[in-house]
């Protein structure tokens, strides 16, 4: 991949208005705080302006509005963090995958390969797998039969794919990854837990990204869906049934317990439990930490949990939390008797 473009060339990429010498060379993107000469780097909150000044990168990604406070080379967008995150793809240092199957792979019986697809060192699919036009997959892979993974999607190293999983197109799933592993269904018994066998699969749309050693469980009789564009970070659990509408993002180590449904373009911040059966509708944030433990239907952003302080102060605000039902019963008490006087 090429890895030096000229300020014309970003322009023209970016449809970003130009200030300075169109052949000036980039080579890298940088901070505000450690680019050097030829070197990109952006501005997207106004906290950052004091190091306009000082900054040395031979070139900035700026608002017009930011044009005034910066001397050196500029490329002018109305959202220099979008256009940061487009001219990203430029100088990704990622391993690029060739087509062509090593010698060490296992191929099943009827799998259908498409067009240009990567098959990397002992990679084991299973039968009837189909990959779409330039699917990739990295070392160590395993494809349970009857998957279906769609055109250019990229699995990284030692992903695995139970039987019956569908991924979309233009995906990517990083290290460590498991889709269609048996969803947590046991039903008590006087002899033990019974299990209940999961007969769903997981359902995944276009352009989804899921995140290192991320866990989602195939359903237990419908399937298990995530929608187009939805991103998933690193160490995400998600349990049978559940379904995630587009563009929804998760934030790492939240779980999600079965049968759950929430809705599109969601932000779920880190370490957020959410319990089953629960239903969560459009545009709704949940702050870090927070248990969500009852259906949300109104947009907005929600929380749950105290905020840290010292031990010691800790300690008192919990000692007087289990004291409110009490204080509760009490207020109400005297509001009676005022209003029988």
């Amino acid at each position: 991949m090429k890895r030096s473009y000229s300020l014309a060339e970003l322009a023209r990429y970016l449809d970003a208005e130009l200030k300075g010498d169109p052949d000036y060379e980039i080579r890298a993107l940088a901070t505000l705080q450690s680019a050097s000469a030829h070197q990109l780097g952006f501005i997207a909150n106004p906290v950052y302006q004091k190091y306009l000044a000082t900054t040395q990168a031979g070139a900035l990604l700026l608002r017009p509005d930011f044009s005034e406070y910066y001397s050196g080379h500029q490329l002018l967008v109305a959202n220099p963090y979008q256009a940061y995150a487009h001219v990203s793809a430029l100088f990704d240092p990622s391993v690029e995958f060739s087509p062509g199957i090593h010698p060490t792979a296992v191929i099943g019986d009827g799998c259908h390969l498409g067009h240009g697809v990567s098959i990397a060192a002992h990679v084991v699919l299973g039968a009837n797998v189909s990959l779409g036009d330039g699917a990739a997959l990295g070392p160590g892979t395993v494809i349970g039969d009857d998957c279906h993974i769609g055109a250019r999607t990229r699995l990284a190293a030692n992903v695995t794919l139970y039987q019956g999983v569908s991924l979309g197109d233009d995906c990517i799933l990083h290290a460590g990854c498991v889709l269609g592993a048996d969803g947590f269904g046991f039903a008590p018994s006087a002899g033990g837990w019974i299990k209940i066998h999961q007969l769903g699969g997981v359902v995944v749309g276009n352009r989804v990204e899921i995140g290192a050693s991320t866990c989602i469980d195939r359903g237990a009789l419908d399937d298990t869906r995530i929608e187009d564009g939805v991103i998933i970070d690193n160490l995400v659990q998600i349990a049978h049934n559940v379904r995630i509408g587009k563009n929804t993002a998760i934030a790492g180590h939240t779980a999600i317990a079965g049968s759950t449904q929430i809705g599109a373009n969601c932000t779920i911040a880190g370490a957020v439990g959410i319990v089953g059966h629960l239903h969560i509708t459009d545009g709704v944030h949940i702050t870090a930490m927070t248990l969500v433990t009852h259906s949300i239907d109104k947009p907005g952003s929600y929380s749950s949990g105290t905020p840290m302080s010292q031990t010691r102060e800790w300690r008192k605000n919990a000692a007087r939390f289990r004291q409110l039902d009490g204080l509760a019963n009490r207020l109400i008490k005297i509001e009676r008797d005022q209003s029988a006087e």
